[in-house]
């Protein structure tokens, strides 16, 4: 244990500073006594230690010189480092299924129906649209392209996204939403065929959703630029939840790359597109 001492004139005292863990601790008095205990209990022992160091320094000031060959208390170990976050799991589109025949036909079925209206009314596509991805969510987010009789219904739909009006198109925001509910594969064939487009057959939203650089996101991040809660293709409340869940996974990716959200969206040109720019605004608030 350390001692000090202070002798000048009539004084004639001594100080004793000990540490216990997180308990500060004191012995003083006229040298020559047992003197006195205190005894200070603080939050941690990194908080007493400076109590300690404080206390020290306060008496050498005073003029008490040290007499003992004692040293410092060593600094308590390191607190162990906090465990890292979880890492973020973008969680799946479509809950796991192992479709039966019956499932897979009548998939097909919908989809051969809805290319075969698209040159109806809008409210027909729409409907029509909606029981198809239905139909496919029941099979539990497969590739199209595996199955013989979905591939061709399927990809004559996407095609039918940019191809002439006179064939009878389908809006984009309904192919996003049959995308969405099958493998990612099948949005990375799509994009490179409407890529392939003449300049302004696809809004510039899927696009802009591409420069992600990661299809399962950018499907997801083109799904809601192109959603239309107005026209009954879902509803703001619901849009608004599934941007705040997919939001931290689109800010990280960006972030190991280099880039910002903010960045992100202001790098999307909405032209004359009314509806995309107050889509954007929404991702970047």
């Amino acid at each position: 244990m350390r001692r000090f001492e202070f002798v000048d004139g009539n004084s004639s005292k001594f100080w004793m500073p000990e540490l216990q863990g997180a308990t500060f601790i004191v012995t003083y008095g006229r040298i020559g006594t047992a003197g006195q205990r205190k005894e200070k209990v603080f939050p941690d022992e990194e908080a007493a230690l400076r109590e300690y160091n404080k206390k020290v320094a306060e008496k050498v000031r005073e003029g008490y010189a040290e007499v003992t060959s004692g040293e410092a208390p060593p600094a308590p170990p390191p607190k162990a480092a906090a465990p890292p976050a979880p890492a973020l799991v973008l969680p799946r589109r479509v809950a796991p299924a192992t479709p039966g025949p019956e499932a897979v036909a009548a998939a097909a079925s919908a989809l051969a129906l809805l290319q075969s209206k698209l040159k109806g009314p809008s409210w027909k596509v729409t409907r029509l649209a909606r029981k198809a991805r239905h139909a496919l969510r029941a099979l539990g987010g497969v590739d199209p392209a595996a199955h013989p009789s979905l591939a061709a219904p399927f990809a004559a739909l996407m095609a039918h996204v940019v191809g002439p009006k006179a064939e009878g198109r389908l809006p984009v925001r309904h192919a996003l939403g049959l995308l969405s509910q099958v493998d990612v594969a099948a949005f990375q064939r799509a994009t490179e065929l409407w890529k392939a487009a003449p300049a302004g057959s696809v809004p510039s939203g899927v696009a802009a959703a591409r420069s992600l650089n990661d299809p399962e996101l950018a499907l997801r991040v083109t799904a809601l630029l192109t959603e239309r809660p107005d026209l009954r293709d879902g509803s703001e409340d619901a849009w608004t939840k599934r941007w705040a869940a997919l939001k931290p996974h689109v800010e990280a990716h960006l972030s190991g790359v280099g880039q910002s959200l903010a960045a992100f969206v202001g790098g999307v040109d909405a032209g004359q597109d009314a509806h995309l720019s107050k889509r954007l605004a929404r991702l970047g608030a």
